[in-house]
C-alpha cells in the first residue's frame, strides 16, 4: 500500500514537474475591451503583427450575437474596412441573402485564428502579411457572399475557382485575387454588381485570398508568394510563430493571472498597427496616387495624437530598426503629398484631433538614437508649424487664426453664446479647441526646436524655442490654470472649469489641461506657485468631485471616462500625470495612484478597459505602468519610475542585452519603493535615461507595504525651457 502511495505521488510530481510554462500568447485574451464603458469597444483583431491583412467579424460589440461580415481586411484601424464576406447555409437564414446576418456560438479567438460555429457552418481563419486562408465546413449546401462595404465594386467568377474583387473607396481602390479549392458557382449579383452569391456542395471548402492595393495581378502575386497551396496549419503555425516572437520580446515573473491577461493582451494590442502595406518591392501610396518601387517596408495607419505619448516610445524600445521605417514612411509620405502627415491612414493624411504630434515622435526618436531623414523630416515638420492650419479636424494653408497665433501667441477664444466666425472651424461638435491648441503646438514647436538644435538651425531653434513658451499666455494665474482668452486678450468669464467643452479644451475639461505642458514642468511650476503648490494642485486633481450628474457630465464630454475626480483615466492626455509627482519629488504618490488606477479601472474582462484603446494607445499605457516605468515627456530620453505589477519583467532589447526590473519582496500590498539599485549601484531617483535601458541591466527595487517619502526625492529630472 505505501509502495502504490509513493508511486502515485511520484507520478504526480512527473506530471506537474512536466507541465509546460505559460506562454505569453497563453495570457493573451482578445475579449478584453470587447464591450466599450461608453465609447468605441476593442475589437478581436487577427493578423501577422503590423502587417496589412486584419480580420475580425463586423458587429456592434461582443453582446451583439450576429456578425454582419467578416472582412477580408481593415484598411485602417477603427475605419473601413473592404471586401465583405459572409458563408450561409441553405434554409438557415430569414429574408434576402443581402441583408442575411449570422449568428455566432463558441467563439475562439487568438492573435493568429478565428473560429466560431455558425448557423449551418463552421468557420476558421488564419493570416499571412498580405493574404489568409479561410476553411468552412458546410452541414448542408452552402452560399457564399461577397459585397462591397463602400458602395462600390466589382466581383467575377473565373471558372469557378477564382475570384476577382475590387472595391472603390476614399478615392482609391483594394483588389481581392480569392481562390477555392472546390468549384463554386454563381448564384447571381446584387446591389448593382457591388455583390455576388456562389452556391457550393456539403462538406469541406477552403478559400485562399491575397490583398493588393495596386492591381489583381499583385494580389495574386501576394497569394502565391505566401500561401501557395492548401496547408491551412502550415498558416497558422508561421501567424503563430511570429505572434509568440512579438510577444515573447517582454518575459514577466510572478503578478496575478488577472494582470497576466491584461499585461499580455495589452502587448498583443500593441503590435496592430501602423502596418507595412508594401507589396514586395512595389507599394501603392494615397498621398500622391502612384505606385512606387522600394523594397523598404511602408507603414501607414496611425493615430498620432494617441500614439505619441506611449505606443511609438515602447516599440523604439522593443523594435528600432521597424520604428526607423515608419519614421521613413512619413518622411516619404510628406516627400509625395507635402504635408506631414497627423494621421497616416491608407487613404492619405486624416487631419484627426489636433497637434503637431509627429515633431513630438521624431523629436523622440532623434534622441534616442533611431537614424532616418531628418533633414527632409525637419523641413515638413516647420512647414506644418509655420505654414499649415493648426485647427482640429483640418488641413490646408493657415487661416486667420492662424495668423493670429502666430502674432500673439495664443489661440483666441469665443465668449460662451458668441457665434463663429471663422468657416474653417469645424462645427458644430469640434469647434476651436482654443486652449488645448495653445498648449499642444506649444509641446510640438518645443520639438521643432530640439531638432533644429540637432541640424545647426540657430536661428529657427530661437523662433521655436520662443514659441515654445507661447502656453504661458494662455495661464491665468487667478484661476491656477490655463483658461481661454478672447482676441483681446480678456479672460473668458462665466465657465466652469470642470465643464468647458470643444470650444476650449480637446475631449476633457480645464483640469487635464492644467498639466499639459509636457516640455517645461519647470516653467509650469514655477506659474504655479512652486513644487509645494503644484503639487497640493495634483493632490486635488484625483479628488474634486464633478458636482454634475454623470449622464449630464459625459453629454458635455463623452470621452473623459474613467474619472477619478477630474482625472480622466480613459484619455490620453491624462496618461503622464500621475507620474508628475516623481517630478515633484514625491515619487510615493505616483506608486500609490498607479497601483490604485490600474487596479480599480482596468480588468481582464469585456468592460475592462475605461476609454477608447484606439490602436495601442491605452495598451501601451498599461504596458509600461505594469512594467514599472513611463516615458513621461516624449522628446527626452528618460522614463519616470512607478509601480511594478510584477516580480519581474524582462526586456529583450535587439542590441541582444536585457533589461530588467526586478520587485523584490513583490506582493500585492508592497506598491511602494524604499530602495533602489541599478546594475547594482543604489539609486536615490525615481529615474532612468533610456541609454541606461538600452544598454542592458537590472533595476531592482526593493517593495514595502508601507512608503518611503525620502527615497527618490533627490537628483529630479529636468524639464525646461
Amino acid at each position: 500500500m505505501i509502495k502504490r502511495l509513493f508511486l502515485l505521488l511520484a507520478c504526480i510530481a512527473v506530471l506537474f514537474g512536466c507541465r509546460r510554462a505559460p506562454e505569453p500568447l497563453d495570457s493573451v485574451d482578445l475579449k478584453v475591451g470587447g464591450v466599450g464603458v461608453l465609447l468605441q469597444p476593442t475589437r478581436p483583431t487577427v493578423q501577422v503583427p503590423n502587417q496589412l491583412v486584419r480580420w475580425t467579424p463586423s458587429r456592434s460589440d461582443l453582446l451583439d450575437d450576429r456578425i454582419s461580415s467578416f472582412p477580408l481586411t481593415l484598411t485602417s484601424h477603427r475605419q473601413e474596412s473592404v471586401f465583405g464576406f459572409l458563408p450561409l447555409a441553405e434554409g438557415c437564414f430569414e429574408g434576402n441573402w443581402l441583408s442575411a446576418r449570422q449568428v455566432y456560438d463558441n467563439e475562439k479567438v487568438t492573435p493568429y485564428e478565428y473560429r466560431s460555429a455558425l448557423e449551418g457552418c463552421d468557420i476558421a481563419f488564419t493570416p499571412s502579411k498580405r493574404s489568409g486562408i479561410i476553411e468552412i465546413h458546410f452541414d448542408k449546401p452552402g452560399l457564399l457572399r461577397f459585397h462591397a462595404l463602400n458602395g462600390r465594386g466589382s466581383f467575377e467568377l473565373d471558372g469557378g475557382s477564382v475570384l476577382r474583387a475590387r472595391e472603390r473607396f476614399r478615392g482609391m481602390d483594394a483588389y481581392a485575387y480569392v481562390v477555392f479549392d472546390s468549384p463554386v458557382k454563381l448564384v447571381e449579383k446584387g446591389m448593382g454588381g457591388n455583390a455576388i452569391l456562389l452556391s457550393t456542395d456539403a462538406g469541406t471548402l477552403h478559400v485562399r485570398y491575397g490583398i493588393s492595393y495596386i492591381d489583381f495581378d499583385q494580389a495574386a502575386a501576394n497569394l502565391e508568394k505566401e500561401i501557395p497551396g492548401w496547408d491551412y496549419a502550415s498558416v497558422r503555425s508561421d501567424a503563430r510563430k511570429a505572434w509568440a516572437d512579438a510577444l515573447g520580446l517582454i518575459e514577466i515573473k510572478g503578478g496575478t493571472e488577472p494582470h497576466r491577461r491584461l499585461f499580455y493582451t495589452s502587448l498583443y494590442r500593441c503590435f496592430e498597427r501602423m502596418v507595412d502595406i508594401s507589396e514586395y518591392g512595389r507599394y501603392y501610396s494615397a498621398f500622391d496616387h502612384s505606385v512606387h518601387q522600394s523594397d523598404r517596408p511602408f507603414y501607414n495607419d496611425n493615430w498620432l495624437w494617441d500614439t505619441h505619448i506611449s505606443l511609438e516610445p515602447l516599440m523604439t524600445i522593443l523594435n528600432p530598426r521597424q520604428e526607423e521605417d515608419k519614421l521613413q514612411s512619413y518622411v516619404e509620405m510628406y516627400r509625395q503629398g507635402g504635408t506631414m502627415p497627423s494621421f497616416a491612414v491608407i487613404w492619405g493624411d486624416w487631419p484627426a484631433m489636433t497637434g503637431n504630434y509627429a515633431a513630438v515622435w521624431m523629436a523622440d526618436a532623434m534622441e534616442k538614437g533611431l537614424e532616418f531623414d531628418l533633414e527632409t523630416a525637419y523641413e515638413g515638420l516647420k512647414k506644418n508649424s509655420l505654414d499649415a492650419t493648426l485647427l482640429p479636424w483640418r488641413n490646408g494653408p493657415r487661416c486667420e487664426l492662424d495668423d493670429f497665433y502666430n502674432e500673439h501667441g495664443w489661440y483666441p477664444a469665443l465668449h460662451p453664446g458668441e457665434a463663429e466666425t471663422v468657416e474653417a472651424v469645424s462645427m458644430p461638435w469640434e469647434r476651436r479647441q482654443a486652449v488645448s491648441l495653445s498648449t499642444a503646438f506649444s509641446y510640438a514647436d518645443w520639438a521643432v526646436a530640439r531638432i533644429a538644435h540637432k541640424l545647426g538651425r540657430s536661428e529657427d531653434e530661437a523662433l521655436f524655442m520662443k514659441r515654445a513658451a507661447y502656453y504661458r499666455n494662455v495661464y491665468r494665474p487667478d484661476k491656477g490654470m490655463f483658461w481661454p482668452k478672447d482676441k483681446d486678450g480678456n479672460w473668458i468669464e462665466g465657465v466652469d472649469p470642470r465643464y468647458m467643452d470643444r470650444a476650449y479644451y480637446t475631449e476633457n475639461n480645464a483640469y487635464t489641461f492644467q498639466w499639459d505642458v509636457k516640455h517645461d514642468f519647470e516653467g509650469l511650476f514655477e506659474l504655479m506657485g512652486g513644487k509645494a503648490e503644484a503639487e497640493k494642485k495634483l493632490d486635488s486633481l484625483f479628488r474634486i468631485p464633478l458636482n454634475m450628474s454623470k449622464f449630464d457630465f459625459f453629454k458635455i464630454l463623452p470621452d473623459a471616462t474613467g474619472m477619478v475626480g477630474q482625472f480622466a483615466m480613459g484619455n490620453e492626455p491624462s496618461f503622464h500625470i500621475p507620474y508628475i509627482y516623481d517630478l515633484l519629488g514625491s515619487p510615493w504618490k505616483t506608486q500609490k495612484r498607479i497601483h490604485q488606477l490600474v487596479d480599480m479601472l482596468f480588468s481582464d474582462t469585456v468592460s475592462g478597459i475605461p476609454g477608447d484603446e484606439d490602436g495601442g494607445g491605452m495598451s501601451s499605457f498599461l504596458v509600461f505602468s505594469m512594467m514599472g516605468f513611463f516615458p513621461v515627456t516624449p522628446g527626452l530620453p528618460y522614463y519616470c519610475i512607478g509601480s511594478p505589477f510584477f516580480e519581474e519583467a524582462t526586456i529583450a532589447l535587439p542590441n541582444g542585452k536585457c533589461f530588467t526590473v526586478k520587485a523584490k519582496g513583490f506582493c500585492e500590498d508592497n506598491k511602494y519603493i524604499t530602495g533602489a539599485r541599478l546594475n547594482g549601484k543604489a539609486i536615490d531617483r525615481a529615474w532612468f535615461t533610456h541609454n541606461e535601458l538600452v544598454g542592458g541591466g537590472v533595476l531592482e527595487l526593493d517593495m514595502s507595504p508601507v512608503p518611503d517619502k525620502s527615497w527618490g526625492t533627490e537628483q529630479l529630472p529636468v524639464s525646461s525651457l
